[in-house]
């Protein structure tokens, strides 16, 4: 039986390439017959990352069976996955993130959860001497997630091994980190073509606060203006995209990539009530600006309350 390996809905750059890295581990090296599939529709960088290295595209896994053996990655948050994630066969978990709860499996699995910045990073250590292996466009895949993760080593996340891990990765592919760095941003920042309800789900999770099911959302761009040039719209979309989700509400957060400052949208009073309780700010418009806010995982979601 063939392995689907897979990470989080609203496919990132992580979220795609680290499934595809995993799903080459398991048929190349393990010689465990895997294919990597996504829970839904890649970002842009993570579009941009498949087409410059030359990887297929996965394809989009919208039902899984129950049985199926599985690989879970860059996740383990159960709102992130497939309804019936219980009903799979769950062999592994390799992740990044604090531990959710709520996951049940057949039987003992590998579990592999470290403080690091990116699950590509994680893959690399796990591979041991395997690694050597790896074509060049399996660790071009790995050097694009830690480096999208990291924000070119910009968030707080960052570790030195993830740095070190990328670096690494540059010198065996003759890159220079902050001109592809600046590819990707480019890429990440292009996001003209999406709706409104689309940028609201595009790199969001979900996550209680206090009784209060609440959608995440996270832009990282280079371009803040284009985004908060759409920020009444993208307010009104809130509503309906809460509604269709079963959230009480979106907080949108626009991280500026370049002043490493984040600007989260404030809709109404409920939004106000957690941004001046969560980050000691106060709220005087429709807007509020989080200077040296990066990161979700460690910065947004521990602060997070009412």
């Amino acid at each position: 039986m063939t392995t689907l390996v897979f990470g989080h809905k609203s496919p990132d750059t992580d979220s795609t390439g680290s499934p595809i890295i995993w799903a080459w581990y398991l048929n190349e090296v393990k010689g465990i017959p895997a294919e990597a599939v996504l829970l839904g529709e890649p970002n842009t960088e993570a579009a941009f990352v498949v087409k410059r290295w030359d990887c297929p595209k996965p394809r989009i896994a919208t039902e899984i069976a129950d049985g199926t053996k599985a690989v879970i990655v860059d996740t383990n948050n159960p709102a992130e996955l497939p309804a019936n994630v219980n009903a799979l066969d769950v062999t592994a978990i390799i992740d990044h993130h604090k531990l959710v709860g709520g996951l049940e499996t057949k039987g003992p699995i590998d579990i592999t959860i470290r403080p690091l910045a990116c699950t590509a990073t994680m893959m690399r250590d796990l591979m041991g001497d395997d690694a050597a292996r790896m074509p060049n466009w399996v660790k071009g895949l790995m050097l694009s997630c830690i480096l999208s993760d990291t924000l070119e080593f910009r968030s707080p996340t960052t570790t030195a091994h993830d740095r070190a891990v990328a670096e690494n990765l540059a010198a065996d592919l003759g890159i220079a980190i902050p001109a592809y760095a600046a590819e990707l941003f480019e890429a990440k920042s292009d996001v003209g073509a999406f709706s409104d309800a689309e940028l609201l789900r595009m790199d969001s999770k979900e996550y209680t606060v206090a009784g209060k099911e609440l959608r995440i959302s996270v832009l990282e761009t280079t371009a803040p203006k284009l985004l908060l040039d759409r920020k009444a719209s993208l307010m009104a979309s809130m509503v309906d995209v809460a509604k269709e989700d079963g959230a009480e509400q979106v907080l949108l957060f626009v991280i500026d990539i370049l002043r490493e400052e984040a600007t989260l949208l404030v809709p109404n009073d409920f939004v106000k009530q957690v941004a001046e309780a969560s980050f000691g700010c106060t709220v005087t418009g429709d807007t509020v600006v989080l200077p040296g806010i990066m990161s979700r995982k460690k910065q947004i979601i521990p602060s997070l309350k009412l």
